[in-house]
């Protein structure tokens, strides 16, 4: 019964989720950008699954408990979701500055942000380490309010339902993140979200195995905290690190693009050893309902 309960919760969740992204998707594509009417389409895409993951928990369960809103027991999942993508993403980006594939720090990147942060004459390294607090700090804020519509519904409704119906983390991981990577294939095929460079085959199958890596500390930290909120802020840090620092304060050449940001081979080698990682602990979590 809880597990043919939790398959029509799952199949509610996916079909609002489908319905109301199509909305924002043919949005999307009509403007050919992401950036289309200052981004709001891509943040209303964002929401979806978070909107409809609150529809499905009111209609099966008349409340919105139960999709993990706690914050305070989850401190530590909290810290470790925060500094996780400084951690991958430093080192897939540092090897790749050290070996010379990719240049560091880009001169305009650093230039547009002493303009912005109005830091004056400031030096190079200055410059970096000001921004640096500055994402990690009111650009991770930012970030939140659009990770959270994702993560309200991949992690705080499907994540834990999808674990009660297999009652094996293994499954869980891999099916939640071979949909969250499916949604995400409209954009990457049809509009500009690959903005490295690389071609859109490559790009692509970079794209799914990072998103299937990733998934795997995802699910964890979402089964372990009995929260939603590590999610959430790993998915915030991920997007704001990787998508507004790393990949801009690197000088491009012509391997680059099949090296950085969520196109390339670097992260999904340093993603795949964290998920790894993950996968091993996976004896850590309490059992599935």
């Amino acid at each position: 019964m809880n597990k043919n309960r939790s398959m029509k919760k799952i199949g509610l969740f996916l079909g609002l989720t489908l319905i109301l992204s199509g909305i924002f998707y043919y949005l999307i594509l009509q403007a050919n950008s992401m950036q289309a009417n200052g981004g709001l389409f891509t943040l209303g895409l964002m929401w979806c699954p978070g909107i409809s993951a609150m529809i499905t928990q009111l209609i099966f369960e008349k409340s919105l408990r139960g999709l993990g809103w706690r914050l305070k027991v989850a401190w530590k999942q909290n810290l470790i979701a925060i500094i996780l993508p400084v951690i991958y993403a430093g080192v897939a980006y540092g090897i790749i500055w050290l070996s010379g594939l990719g240049g560091f720090p880009n001169p305009e990147t650093v230039d547009l942000i002493r303009t912005s942060l109005n830091l004056g004459n400031a030096s190079p390294l200055t410059v970096i380490l000001v921004y640096f607090i500055f994402t990690i700090t009111l650009g991770l804020v930012i970030s939140v309010l659009s990770a959270a519509g994702e993560e309200i519904g991949w992690r705080g409704l499907f994540v834990p339902e999808l674990y009660k119906a297999t009652g094996n983390f293994t499954k869980t991981a891999l099916i939640s993140g071979a949909v969250w990577a499916l949604w995400h294939m409209p954009l990457l095929l049809f509009s500009d979200y690959n903005t490295a460079g690389a071609p859109r085959w490559f790009a692509l199958i970079c794209f799914f195995l990072m998103v299937m890596a990733i998934s795997i500390p995802f699910a964890w930290q979402r089964l372990k905290s009995g929260s939603m909120w590590p999610a959430i802020l790993l998915h915030a840090a991920h997007n704001i690190f990787v998508q507004q620092f790393f990949t801009p304060l690197t000088i491009p050449n012509r391997l680059t693009p099949y090296l950085i940001d969520e196109f390339g081979i670097g992260l999904v080698i340093t993603i795949g050893l964290v998920g790894y990682y993950f996968w091993r602990k996976r004896g850590e979590l309490p059992a599935a309902e």
